[in-house]
C-alpha cells in the first residue's frame, strides 16, 4: 500500500491521531513551510506510554521468528516506498535526492541485517548440582530520539534493534525533520500489533517528558554531546537505562606515500557528504608535508566543481544545512576565519540566498587552537593541516573532547596499523573513513557518547543481563 505524504499524524496504539495545536517544519532549500504536524502534549505521550506497557506484556513474549517476520515486512515497506520515502527526505531534510535514496537503501539494509542478529545465551556452569545461564532479556518501554541529520536511518537502527529484542518503542522525531519518522512508524503500524511501535511529533519540550516519564524504561538519543549531558542527567531522576550516539570531530591522517589522485575523490566524499552534517564525518584532515601543498590544490579543485543547490536539482551533491539553527553557526564560523587572520584555500564567505545554503569552505593550515579546528562544524567547512612527526600529529588528532571516529591512511598497511591502534576513538578505520555496517558496534569514546548501536554488543544495549541459576536437587 502506498503512502500519502501530504497529511502527517501521530501513530498512538496504532491509529493515526492528531492534536489541537500543530506545528511545520521548514523546507530548507527555499524556507518554506512545510506540511503541519501534531504537536504533542504530556497526555499523548501518557496515552502512548500506557499502550507501549500493555504490549510489552505480549510482545515480550513472542518468539524470535515472530518479531523477524514483523521486522521483515517492515523492511518490504519501506523498500516498497522509497521513491516518494526519498522525495519527502529531500523536501524535509535537503540532502540531494541521490543521498536521499542511498539513507533509505542503507535503512531497508540495516533493518534486515539487524534482525538477523542473535543475542548469544551461554551457559556459565553446568555440573550434577546446577546449571548457570547468561542471557539478556528486553526492558520493557524505551524511546527512541532521533536527530534531523539521517531521520530514516536512524530511526530505524532504534527501532529495529528494540522491536527485535522483545521491547516496545516511542520514536520522538526531530522537530526539524519530523515527516518521514511519522511515516516510517505509519509503516510500522501495518507490521506490528498495536502498542509495539508508535511515534510522536512535538516541540523542544516532548523530549524532556520523554527523558523524564517514569512509565519509560530506556532511552536511546542520538545528537550534540551538550544535549547528551541533559539528557542522561533526566534520565537519571528514574535511573532509566540511556544510549548516547553524540558529536565528533574526527581526524583523518594521510601519509605521504598515498596516492594523491585516487585518495581525492574519497576525501572529498568523506569531508563533505550531507553538507558536513554527519557526525562520523572527517573534520580535521592531517597531511603529511611532503604531499600538502599538492593534495590541498588537489582537493580544492575537486571539491569546487561538486554542485551546490536545491536537492531535487540534477547533479547537487551540496544541499543547504538543514535549519536556520544550523545555518546560523555555520556562518559565525565562518566569520571566525577572517577574524583570526586565518586563509581559505575555498570558500570563505555565504553568498545571499532563498536557502540555508554554506557553499563549501577549506581552511589552508590553520593553528590547532583555532575555532575551525577545534569545533564540530556540523557545516562544510574543513581545516586541512601540515604533519611531518607521527607522535606529533597523534597528539593533535588525539587532543580532542570528542572520540567518535578517526582514520589514516597509508599504502604501509604495518605503519598505518601502528597509528590507528593509538587513535583514541570507537571507529576507526585505515585507509577509508565513515565505512559502517549494521552487525558492527557503533559507539563513542570521550564525549562522544555512551553505550553502543547495532551489531551484537548494541542489541545488547536494549537488554538486561540476567543470570539465571537453576539447582537440579532441591
Amino acid at each position: 500500500m502506498s503512502l500519502d505524504i501530504t497529511t502527517f499524524y501521530n501513530v498512538i496504539n496504532n491509529e493515526l491521531t492528531t492534536t489541537a495545536q500543530t506545528r511545520h517544519g521548514i523546507n530548507p532549500a527555499n524556507r518554506q513551510p512545510n506540511p503541519e504536524v501534531p504537536l504533542s502534549t504530556a497526555e499523548d505521550l501518557d496515552k502512548a506510554v500506557i499502550a507501549a506497557r500493555k504490549a510489552f506484556k505480549t510482545w515480550s513474549r513472542t518468539s524470535i521468528e515472530e518479531r523477524r517476520e514483523a521486522t521483515t515486512a517492515f523492511a518490504d515497506a519501506i523498500d516498497s516506498n522509497k521513491d516518494s520515502l526519498a522525495k519527502l527526505l529531500t523536501q524535509e531534510q535537503g540532502k540531494p535526492l541521490t543521498q536521499a535514496a542511498g539513507e533509505i537503501e542503507n535503512a531497508v539494509k540495516w533493518a534486515r541485517v539487524l534482525s538477523s542478529l542473535t543475542l548469544p545465551e551461554t551457559v556459565i556452569e553446568e555440573s550434577e548440582e546446577r546449571k548457570v545461564i547468561q542471557r539478556y532479556t528486553p526492558i520493557g518501554v524505551t524511546g527512541a530520539i532521533v536527530p534531523w541529520n539521517f531521520p530514516i536511518l536512524l530511526a530505524v537502527g532504534k527501532i529495529v534493534p528494540a522491536v527485535h529484542t522483545g521491547n516496545t518503542v516511542i520514536v520522538k522525531p526531530s522537530p526539524f525533520t519530523p515527516y518521514c519518522d511519522l511515516k516510517l512508524v505509519e509503516l510500522a503500524a501495518r507490521c506490528f500489533p498495536p502498542g509495539v511501535v508508535q511515534a510522536l511529533s512535538g516541540g523542544d519540550d516532548l523530549g524532556p517528558m520523554m527523558t523524564e516519564h517514569p512509565g519509560i524504561d530506556k532511552i536511546s538519543f542520538t545528537g550534540s554531546s551538550l544535549t547528551g549531558r541533559r539528557v542522561m542527567a533526566s534520565c537519571a531522576k528514574t535511573l532509566k537505562r540511556v544510549t548516547l550516539e553524540l558529536g565528533g570531530n574526527d581526524p583523518a591522517i594521510i601519509c605521504e606515500d598515498v596516492d594523491i589522485d585516487a585518495v581525492v575523490p574519497k576525501l572529498a566524499i568523506l569531508c563533505f557528504l550531507c553538507s558536513s552534517q554527519i557526525c562520523v564525518m572527517v573534520k580535521r584532515l592531517y597531511v603529511h608535508e611532503k604531499i600538502y601543498d599538492e593534495l590541498r590544490d588537489k582537493l580544492v579543485e575537486y571539491v569546487k566543481n561538486l554542485k551546490v543547490g536545491d536537492g531535487t536539482e540534477l547533479d547537487v551533491f551540496f544541499g543547504p544545512v538543514q535549519n536556520s539553527m544550523q545555518f546560523g553557526k555555520a556562518r559565525d564560523l565562518i566569520s571566525s576565519i577572517a577574524s583570526e587572520g586565518l586563509n581559505s584555500a575555498l570558500g570563505g564567505t555565504i553568498p545571499d540566498s532563498n536557502g540555508f545554503f554554506v557553499p563549501p569552505t577549506i581552511v589552508d593550515n590553520p593553528p590547532e587552537n583555532s575555532r575551525v579546528v577545534k569545533e564540530e562544524p556540523f557545516a562544510p567547512i574543513l581545516p586541512i593541516l601540515k604533519w611531518s612527526d607521527e607522535e606529533d600529529v597523534l597528539a593533535r588528532a588525539n587532543d580532542s573532547e570528542s572520540g567518535l571516529g578517526a582514520s589514516v591512511w597509508s599504502k604501509d598497511l604495518d605503519r598505518a596499523q601502528r597509528i590507528a591502534d593509538r587513535l583514541e576513538a570507537g571507529n576507526v578505520w585505515v585507509n577509508s573513513h565513515f565505512d559502517l555496517q549494521p552487525n558492527a558496534a557503533f559507539g563513542g569514546h570521550k564525549t562522544s557518547g555512551i553505550g553502543h548501536e547495532w551489531g551484537v554488543t548494541g542489541l545488547a544495549g536494549w537488554c538486561n543481563a540476567q543470570t539465571l541459576y537453576v539447582k537440579k536437587n532441591p
